[in-house]
């Protein structure tokens, strides 16, 4: 696994235990109704990790990023749907999203195992 990957993986398990653990019941609903949110439904999951990315990308949130572009990757998403969703995510979001673009390309490729490859 890459380090980015890695780093990014534990820092979230680990700060997710320590504020789910604090017992906060809105908290709690609130990491629950995210989980339930992506489950299948009318939509399949790829879809919506694919809506959470574009989401995520318009509002600028690198960690949301990160996390969607895992899941995407587990739920099937190609490399040229990727594209498409950071050409969605552009258009809707402005060239303020170009940054956070690259910043994804990079993680996708670490999460392919193409981040030491020149």
């Amino acid at each position: 696994m890459s380090p980015l990957v890695k780093e990014f993986n534990d820092y979230r398990t680990k700060m997710n235990k320590v504020i789910l653990d604090k017992n906060n019941l809105v908290m709690k609903r609130l990491w629950h109704l995210d989980t339930n949110t992506y489950e299948q439904g009318a939509l399949d999951i790829k879809t919506k990790e694919m809506l959470g990315l574009v989401a995520s990308m318009v509002l600028r949130c690198d960690d949301c990023i990160k996390y969607h572009l895992g899941k995407s990757l587990e739920t099937g998403v190609t490399t040229e749907e990727l594209y498409e969703v950071f050409a969605v995510a552009n258009i809707v979001g402005g060239t303020i999203v170009i940054p956070h673009t690259r910043r994804a390309a990079e993680y996708w490729e670490a999460l392919k195992g193409n981040d030491n490859k020149e």
